[in-house]
């Protein structure tokens, strides 16, 4: 489990931090992290999928939350019995005892 969570966060953090320092020309003399460079990838994706490049950074970020939603539900549905445990310990010891019918429909 830890491998798929590394190799999910890797490729965000690393376009998340290319997007970020190309988008305000941090480039620290590296091309790939120039403000051209960014607008260069951008219109290339834009033609290829026929889009208007302004577009594109919320359709990405869009992706990668609904990916990252998809993949907490399946690492919840893995571990949903010790989540389970954890709630039921987190909210008191074991699961509470309901009061019985005959106590709820005396009346005193």
């Amino acid at each position: 489990m830890k491998w798929f969570l590394i190799f999910w966060a890797g490729p965000i953090v690393l376009l998340g931090t290319w997007y970020g320092l190309s988008y305000y020309d941090m480039n620290f003399g590296f091309f790939m992290l120039t403000r051209q460079t960014h607008d260069l990838v951008f219109q290339i994706y834009g033609k290829i999928l026929g889009l208007p490049p302004e577009i594109l950074p919320g359709l990405v970020a869009r992706a990668v939350v609904v990916d990252s939603l998809v993949l907490f539900a399946i690492i919840a549905f893995r571990r949903r019995r010790q989540i389970a445990a954890w709630w039921r310990e987190r909210s008191g010891n074991g699961a509470q005892a309901l009061p019985s019918d005959d106590s709820l429909s005396s009346a005193p």
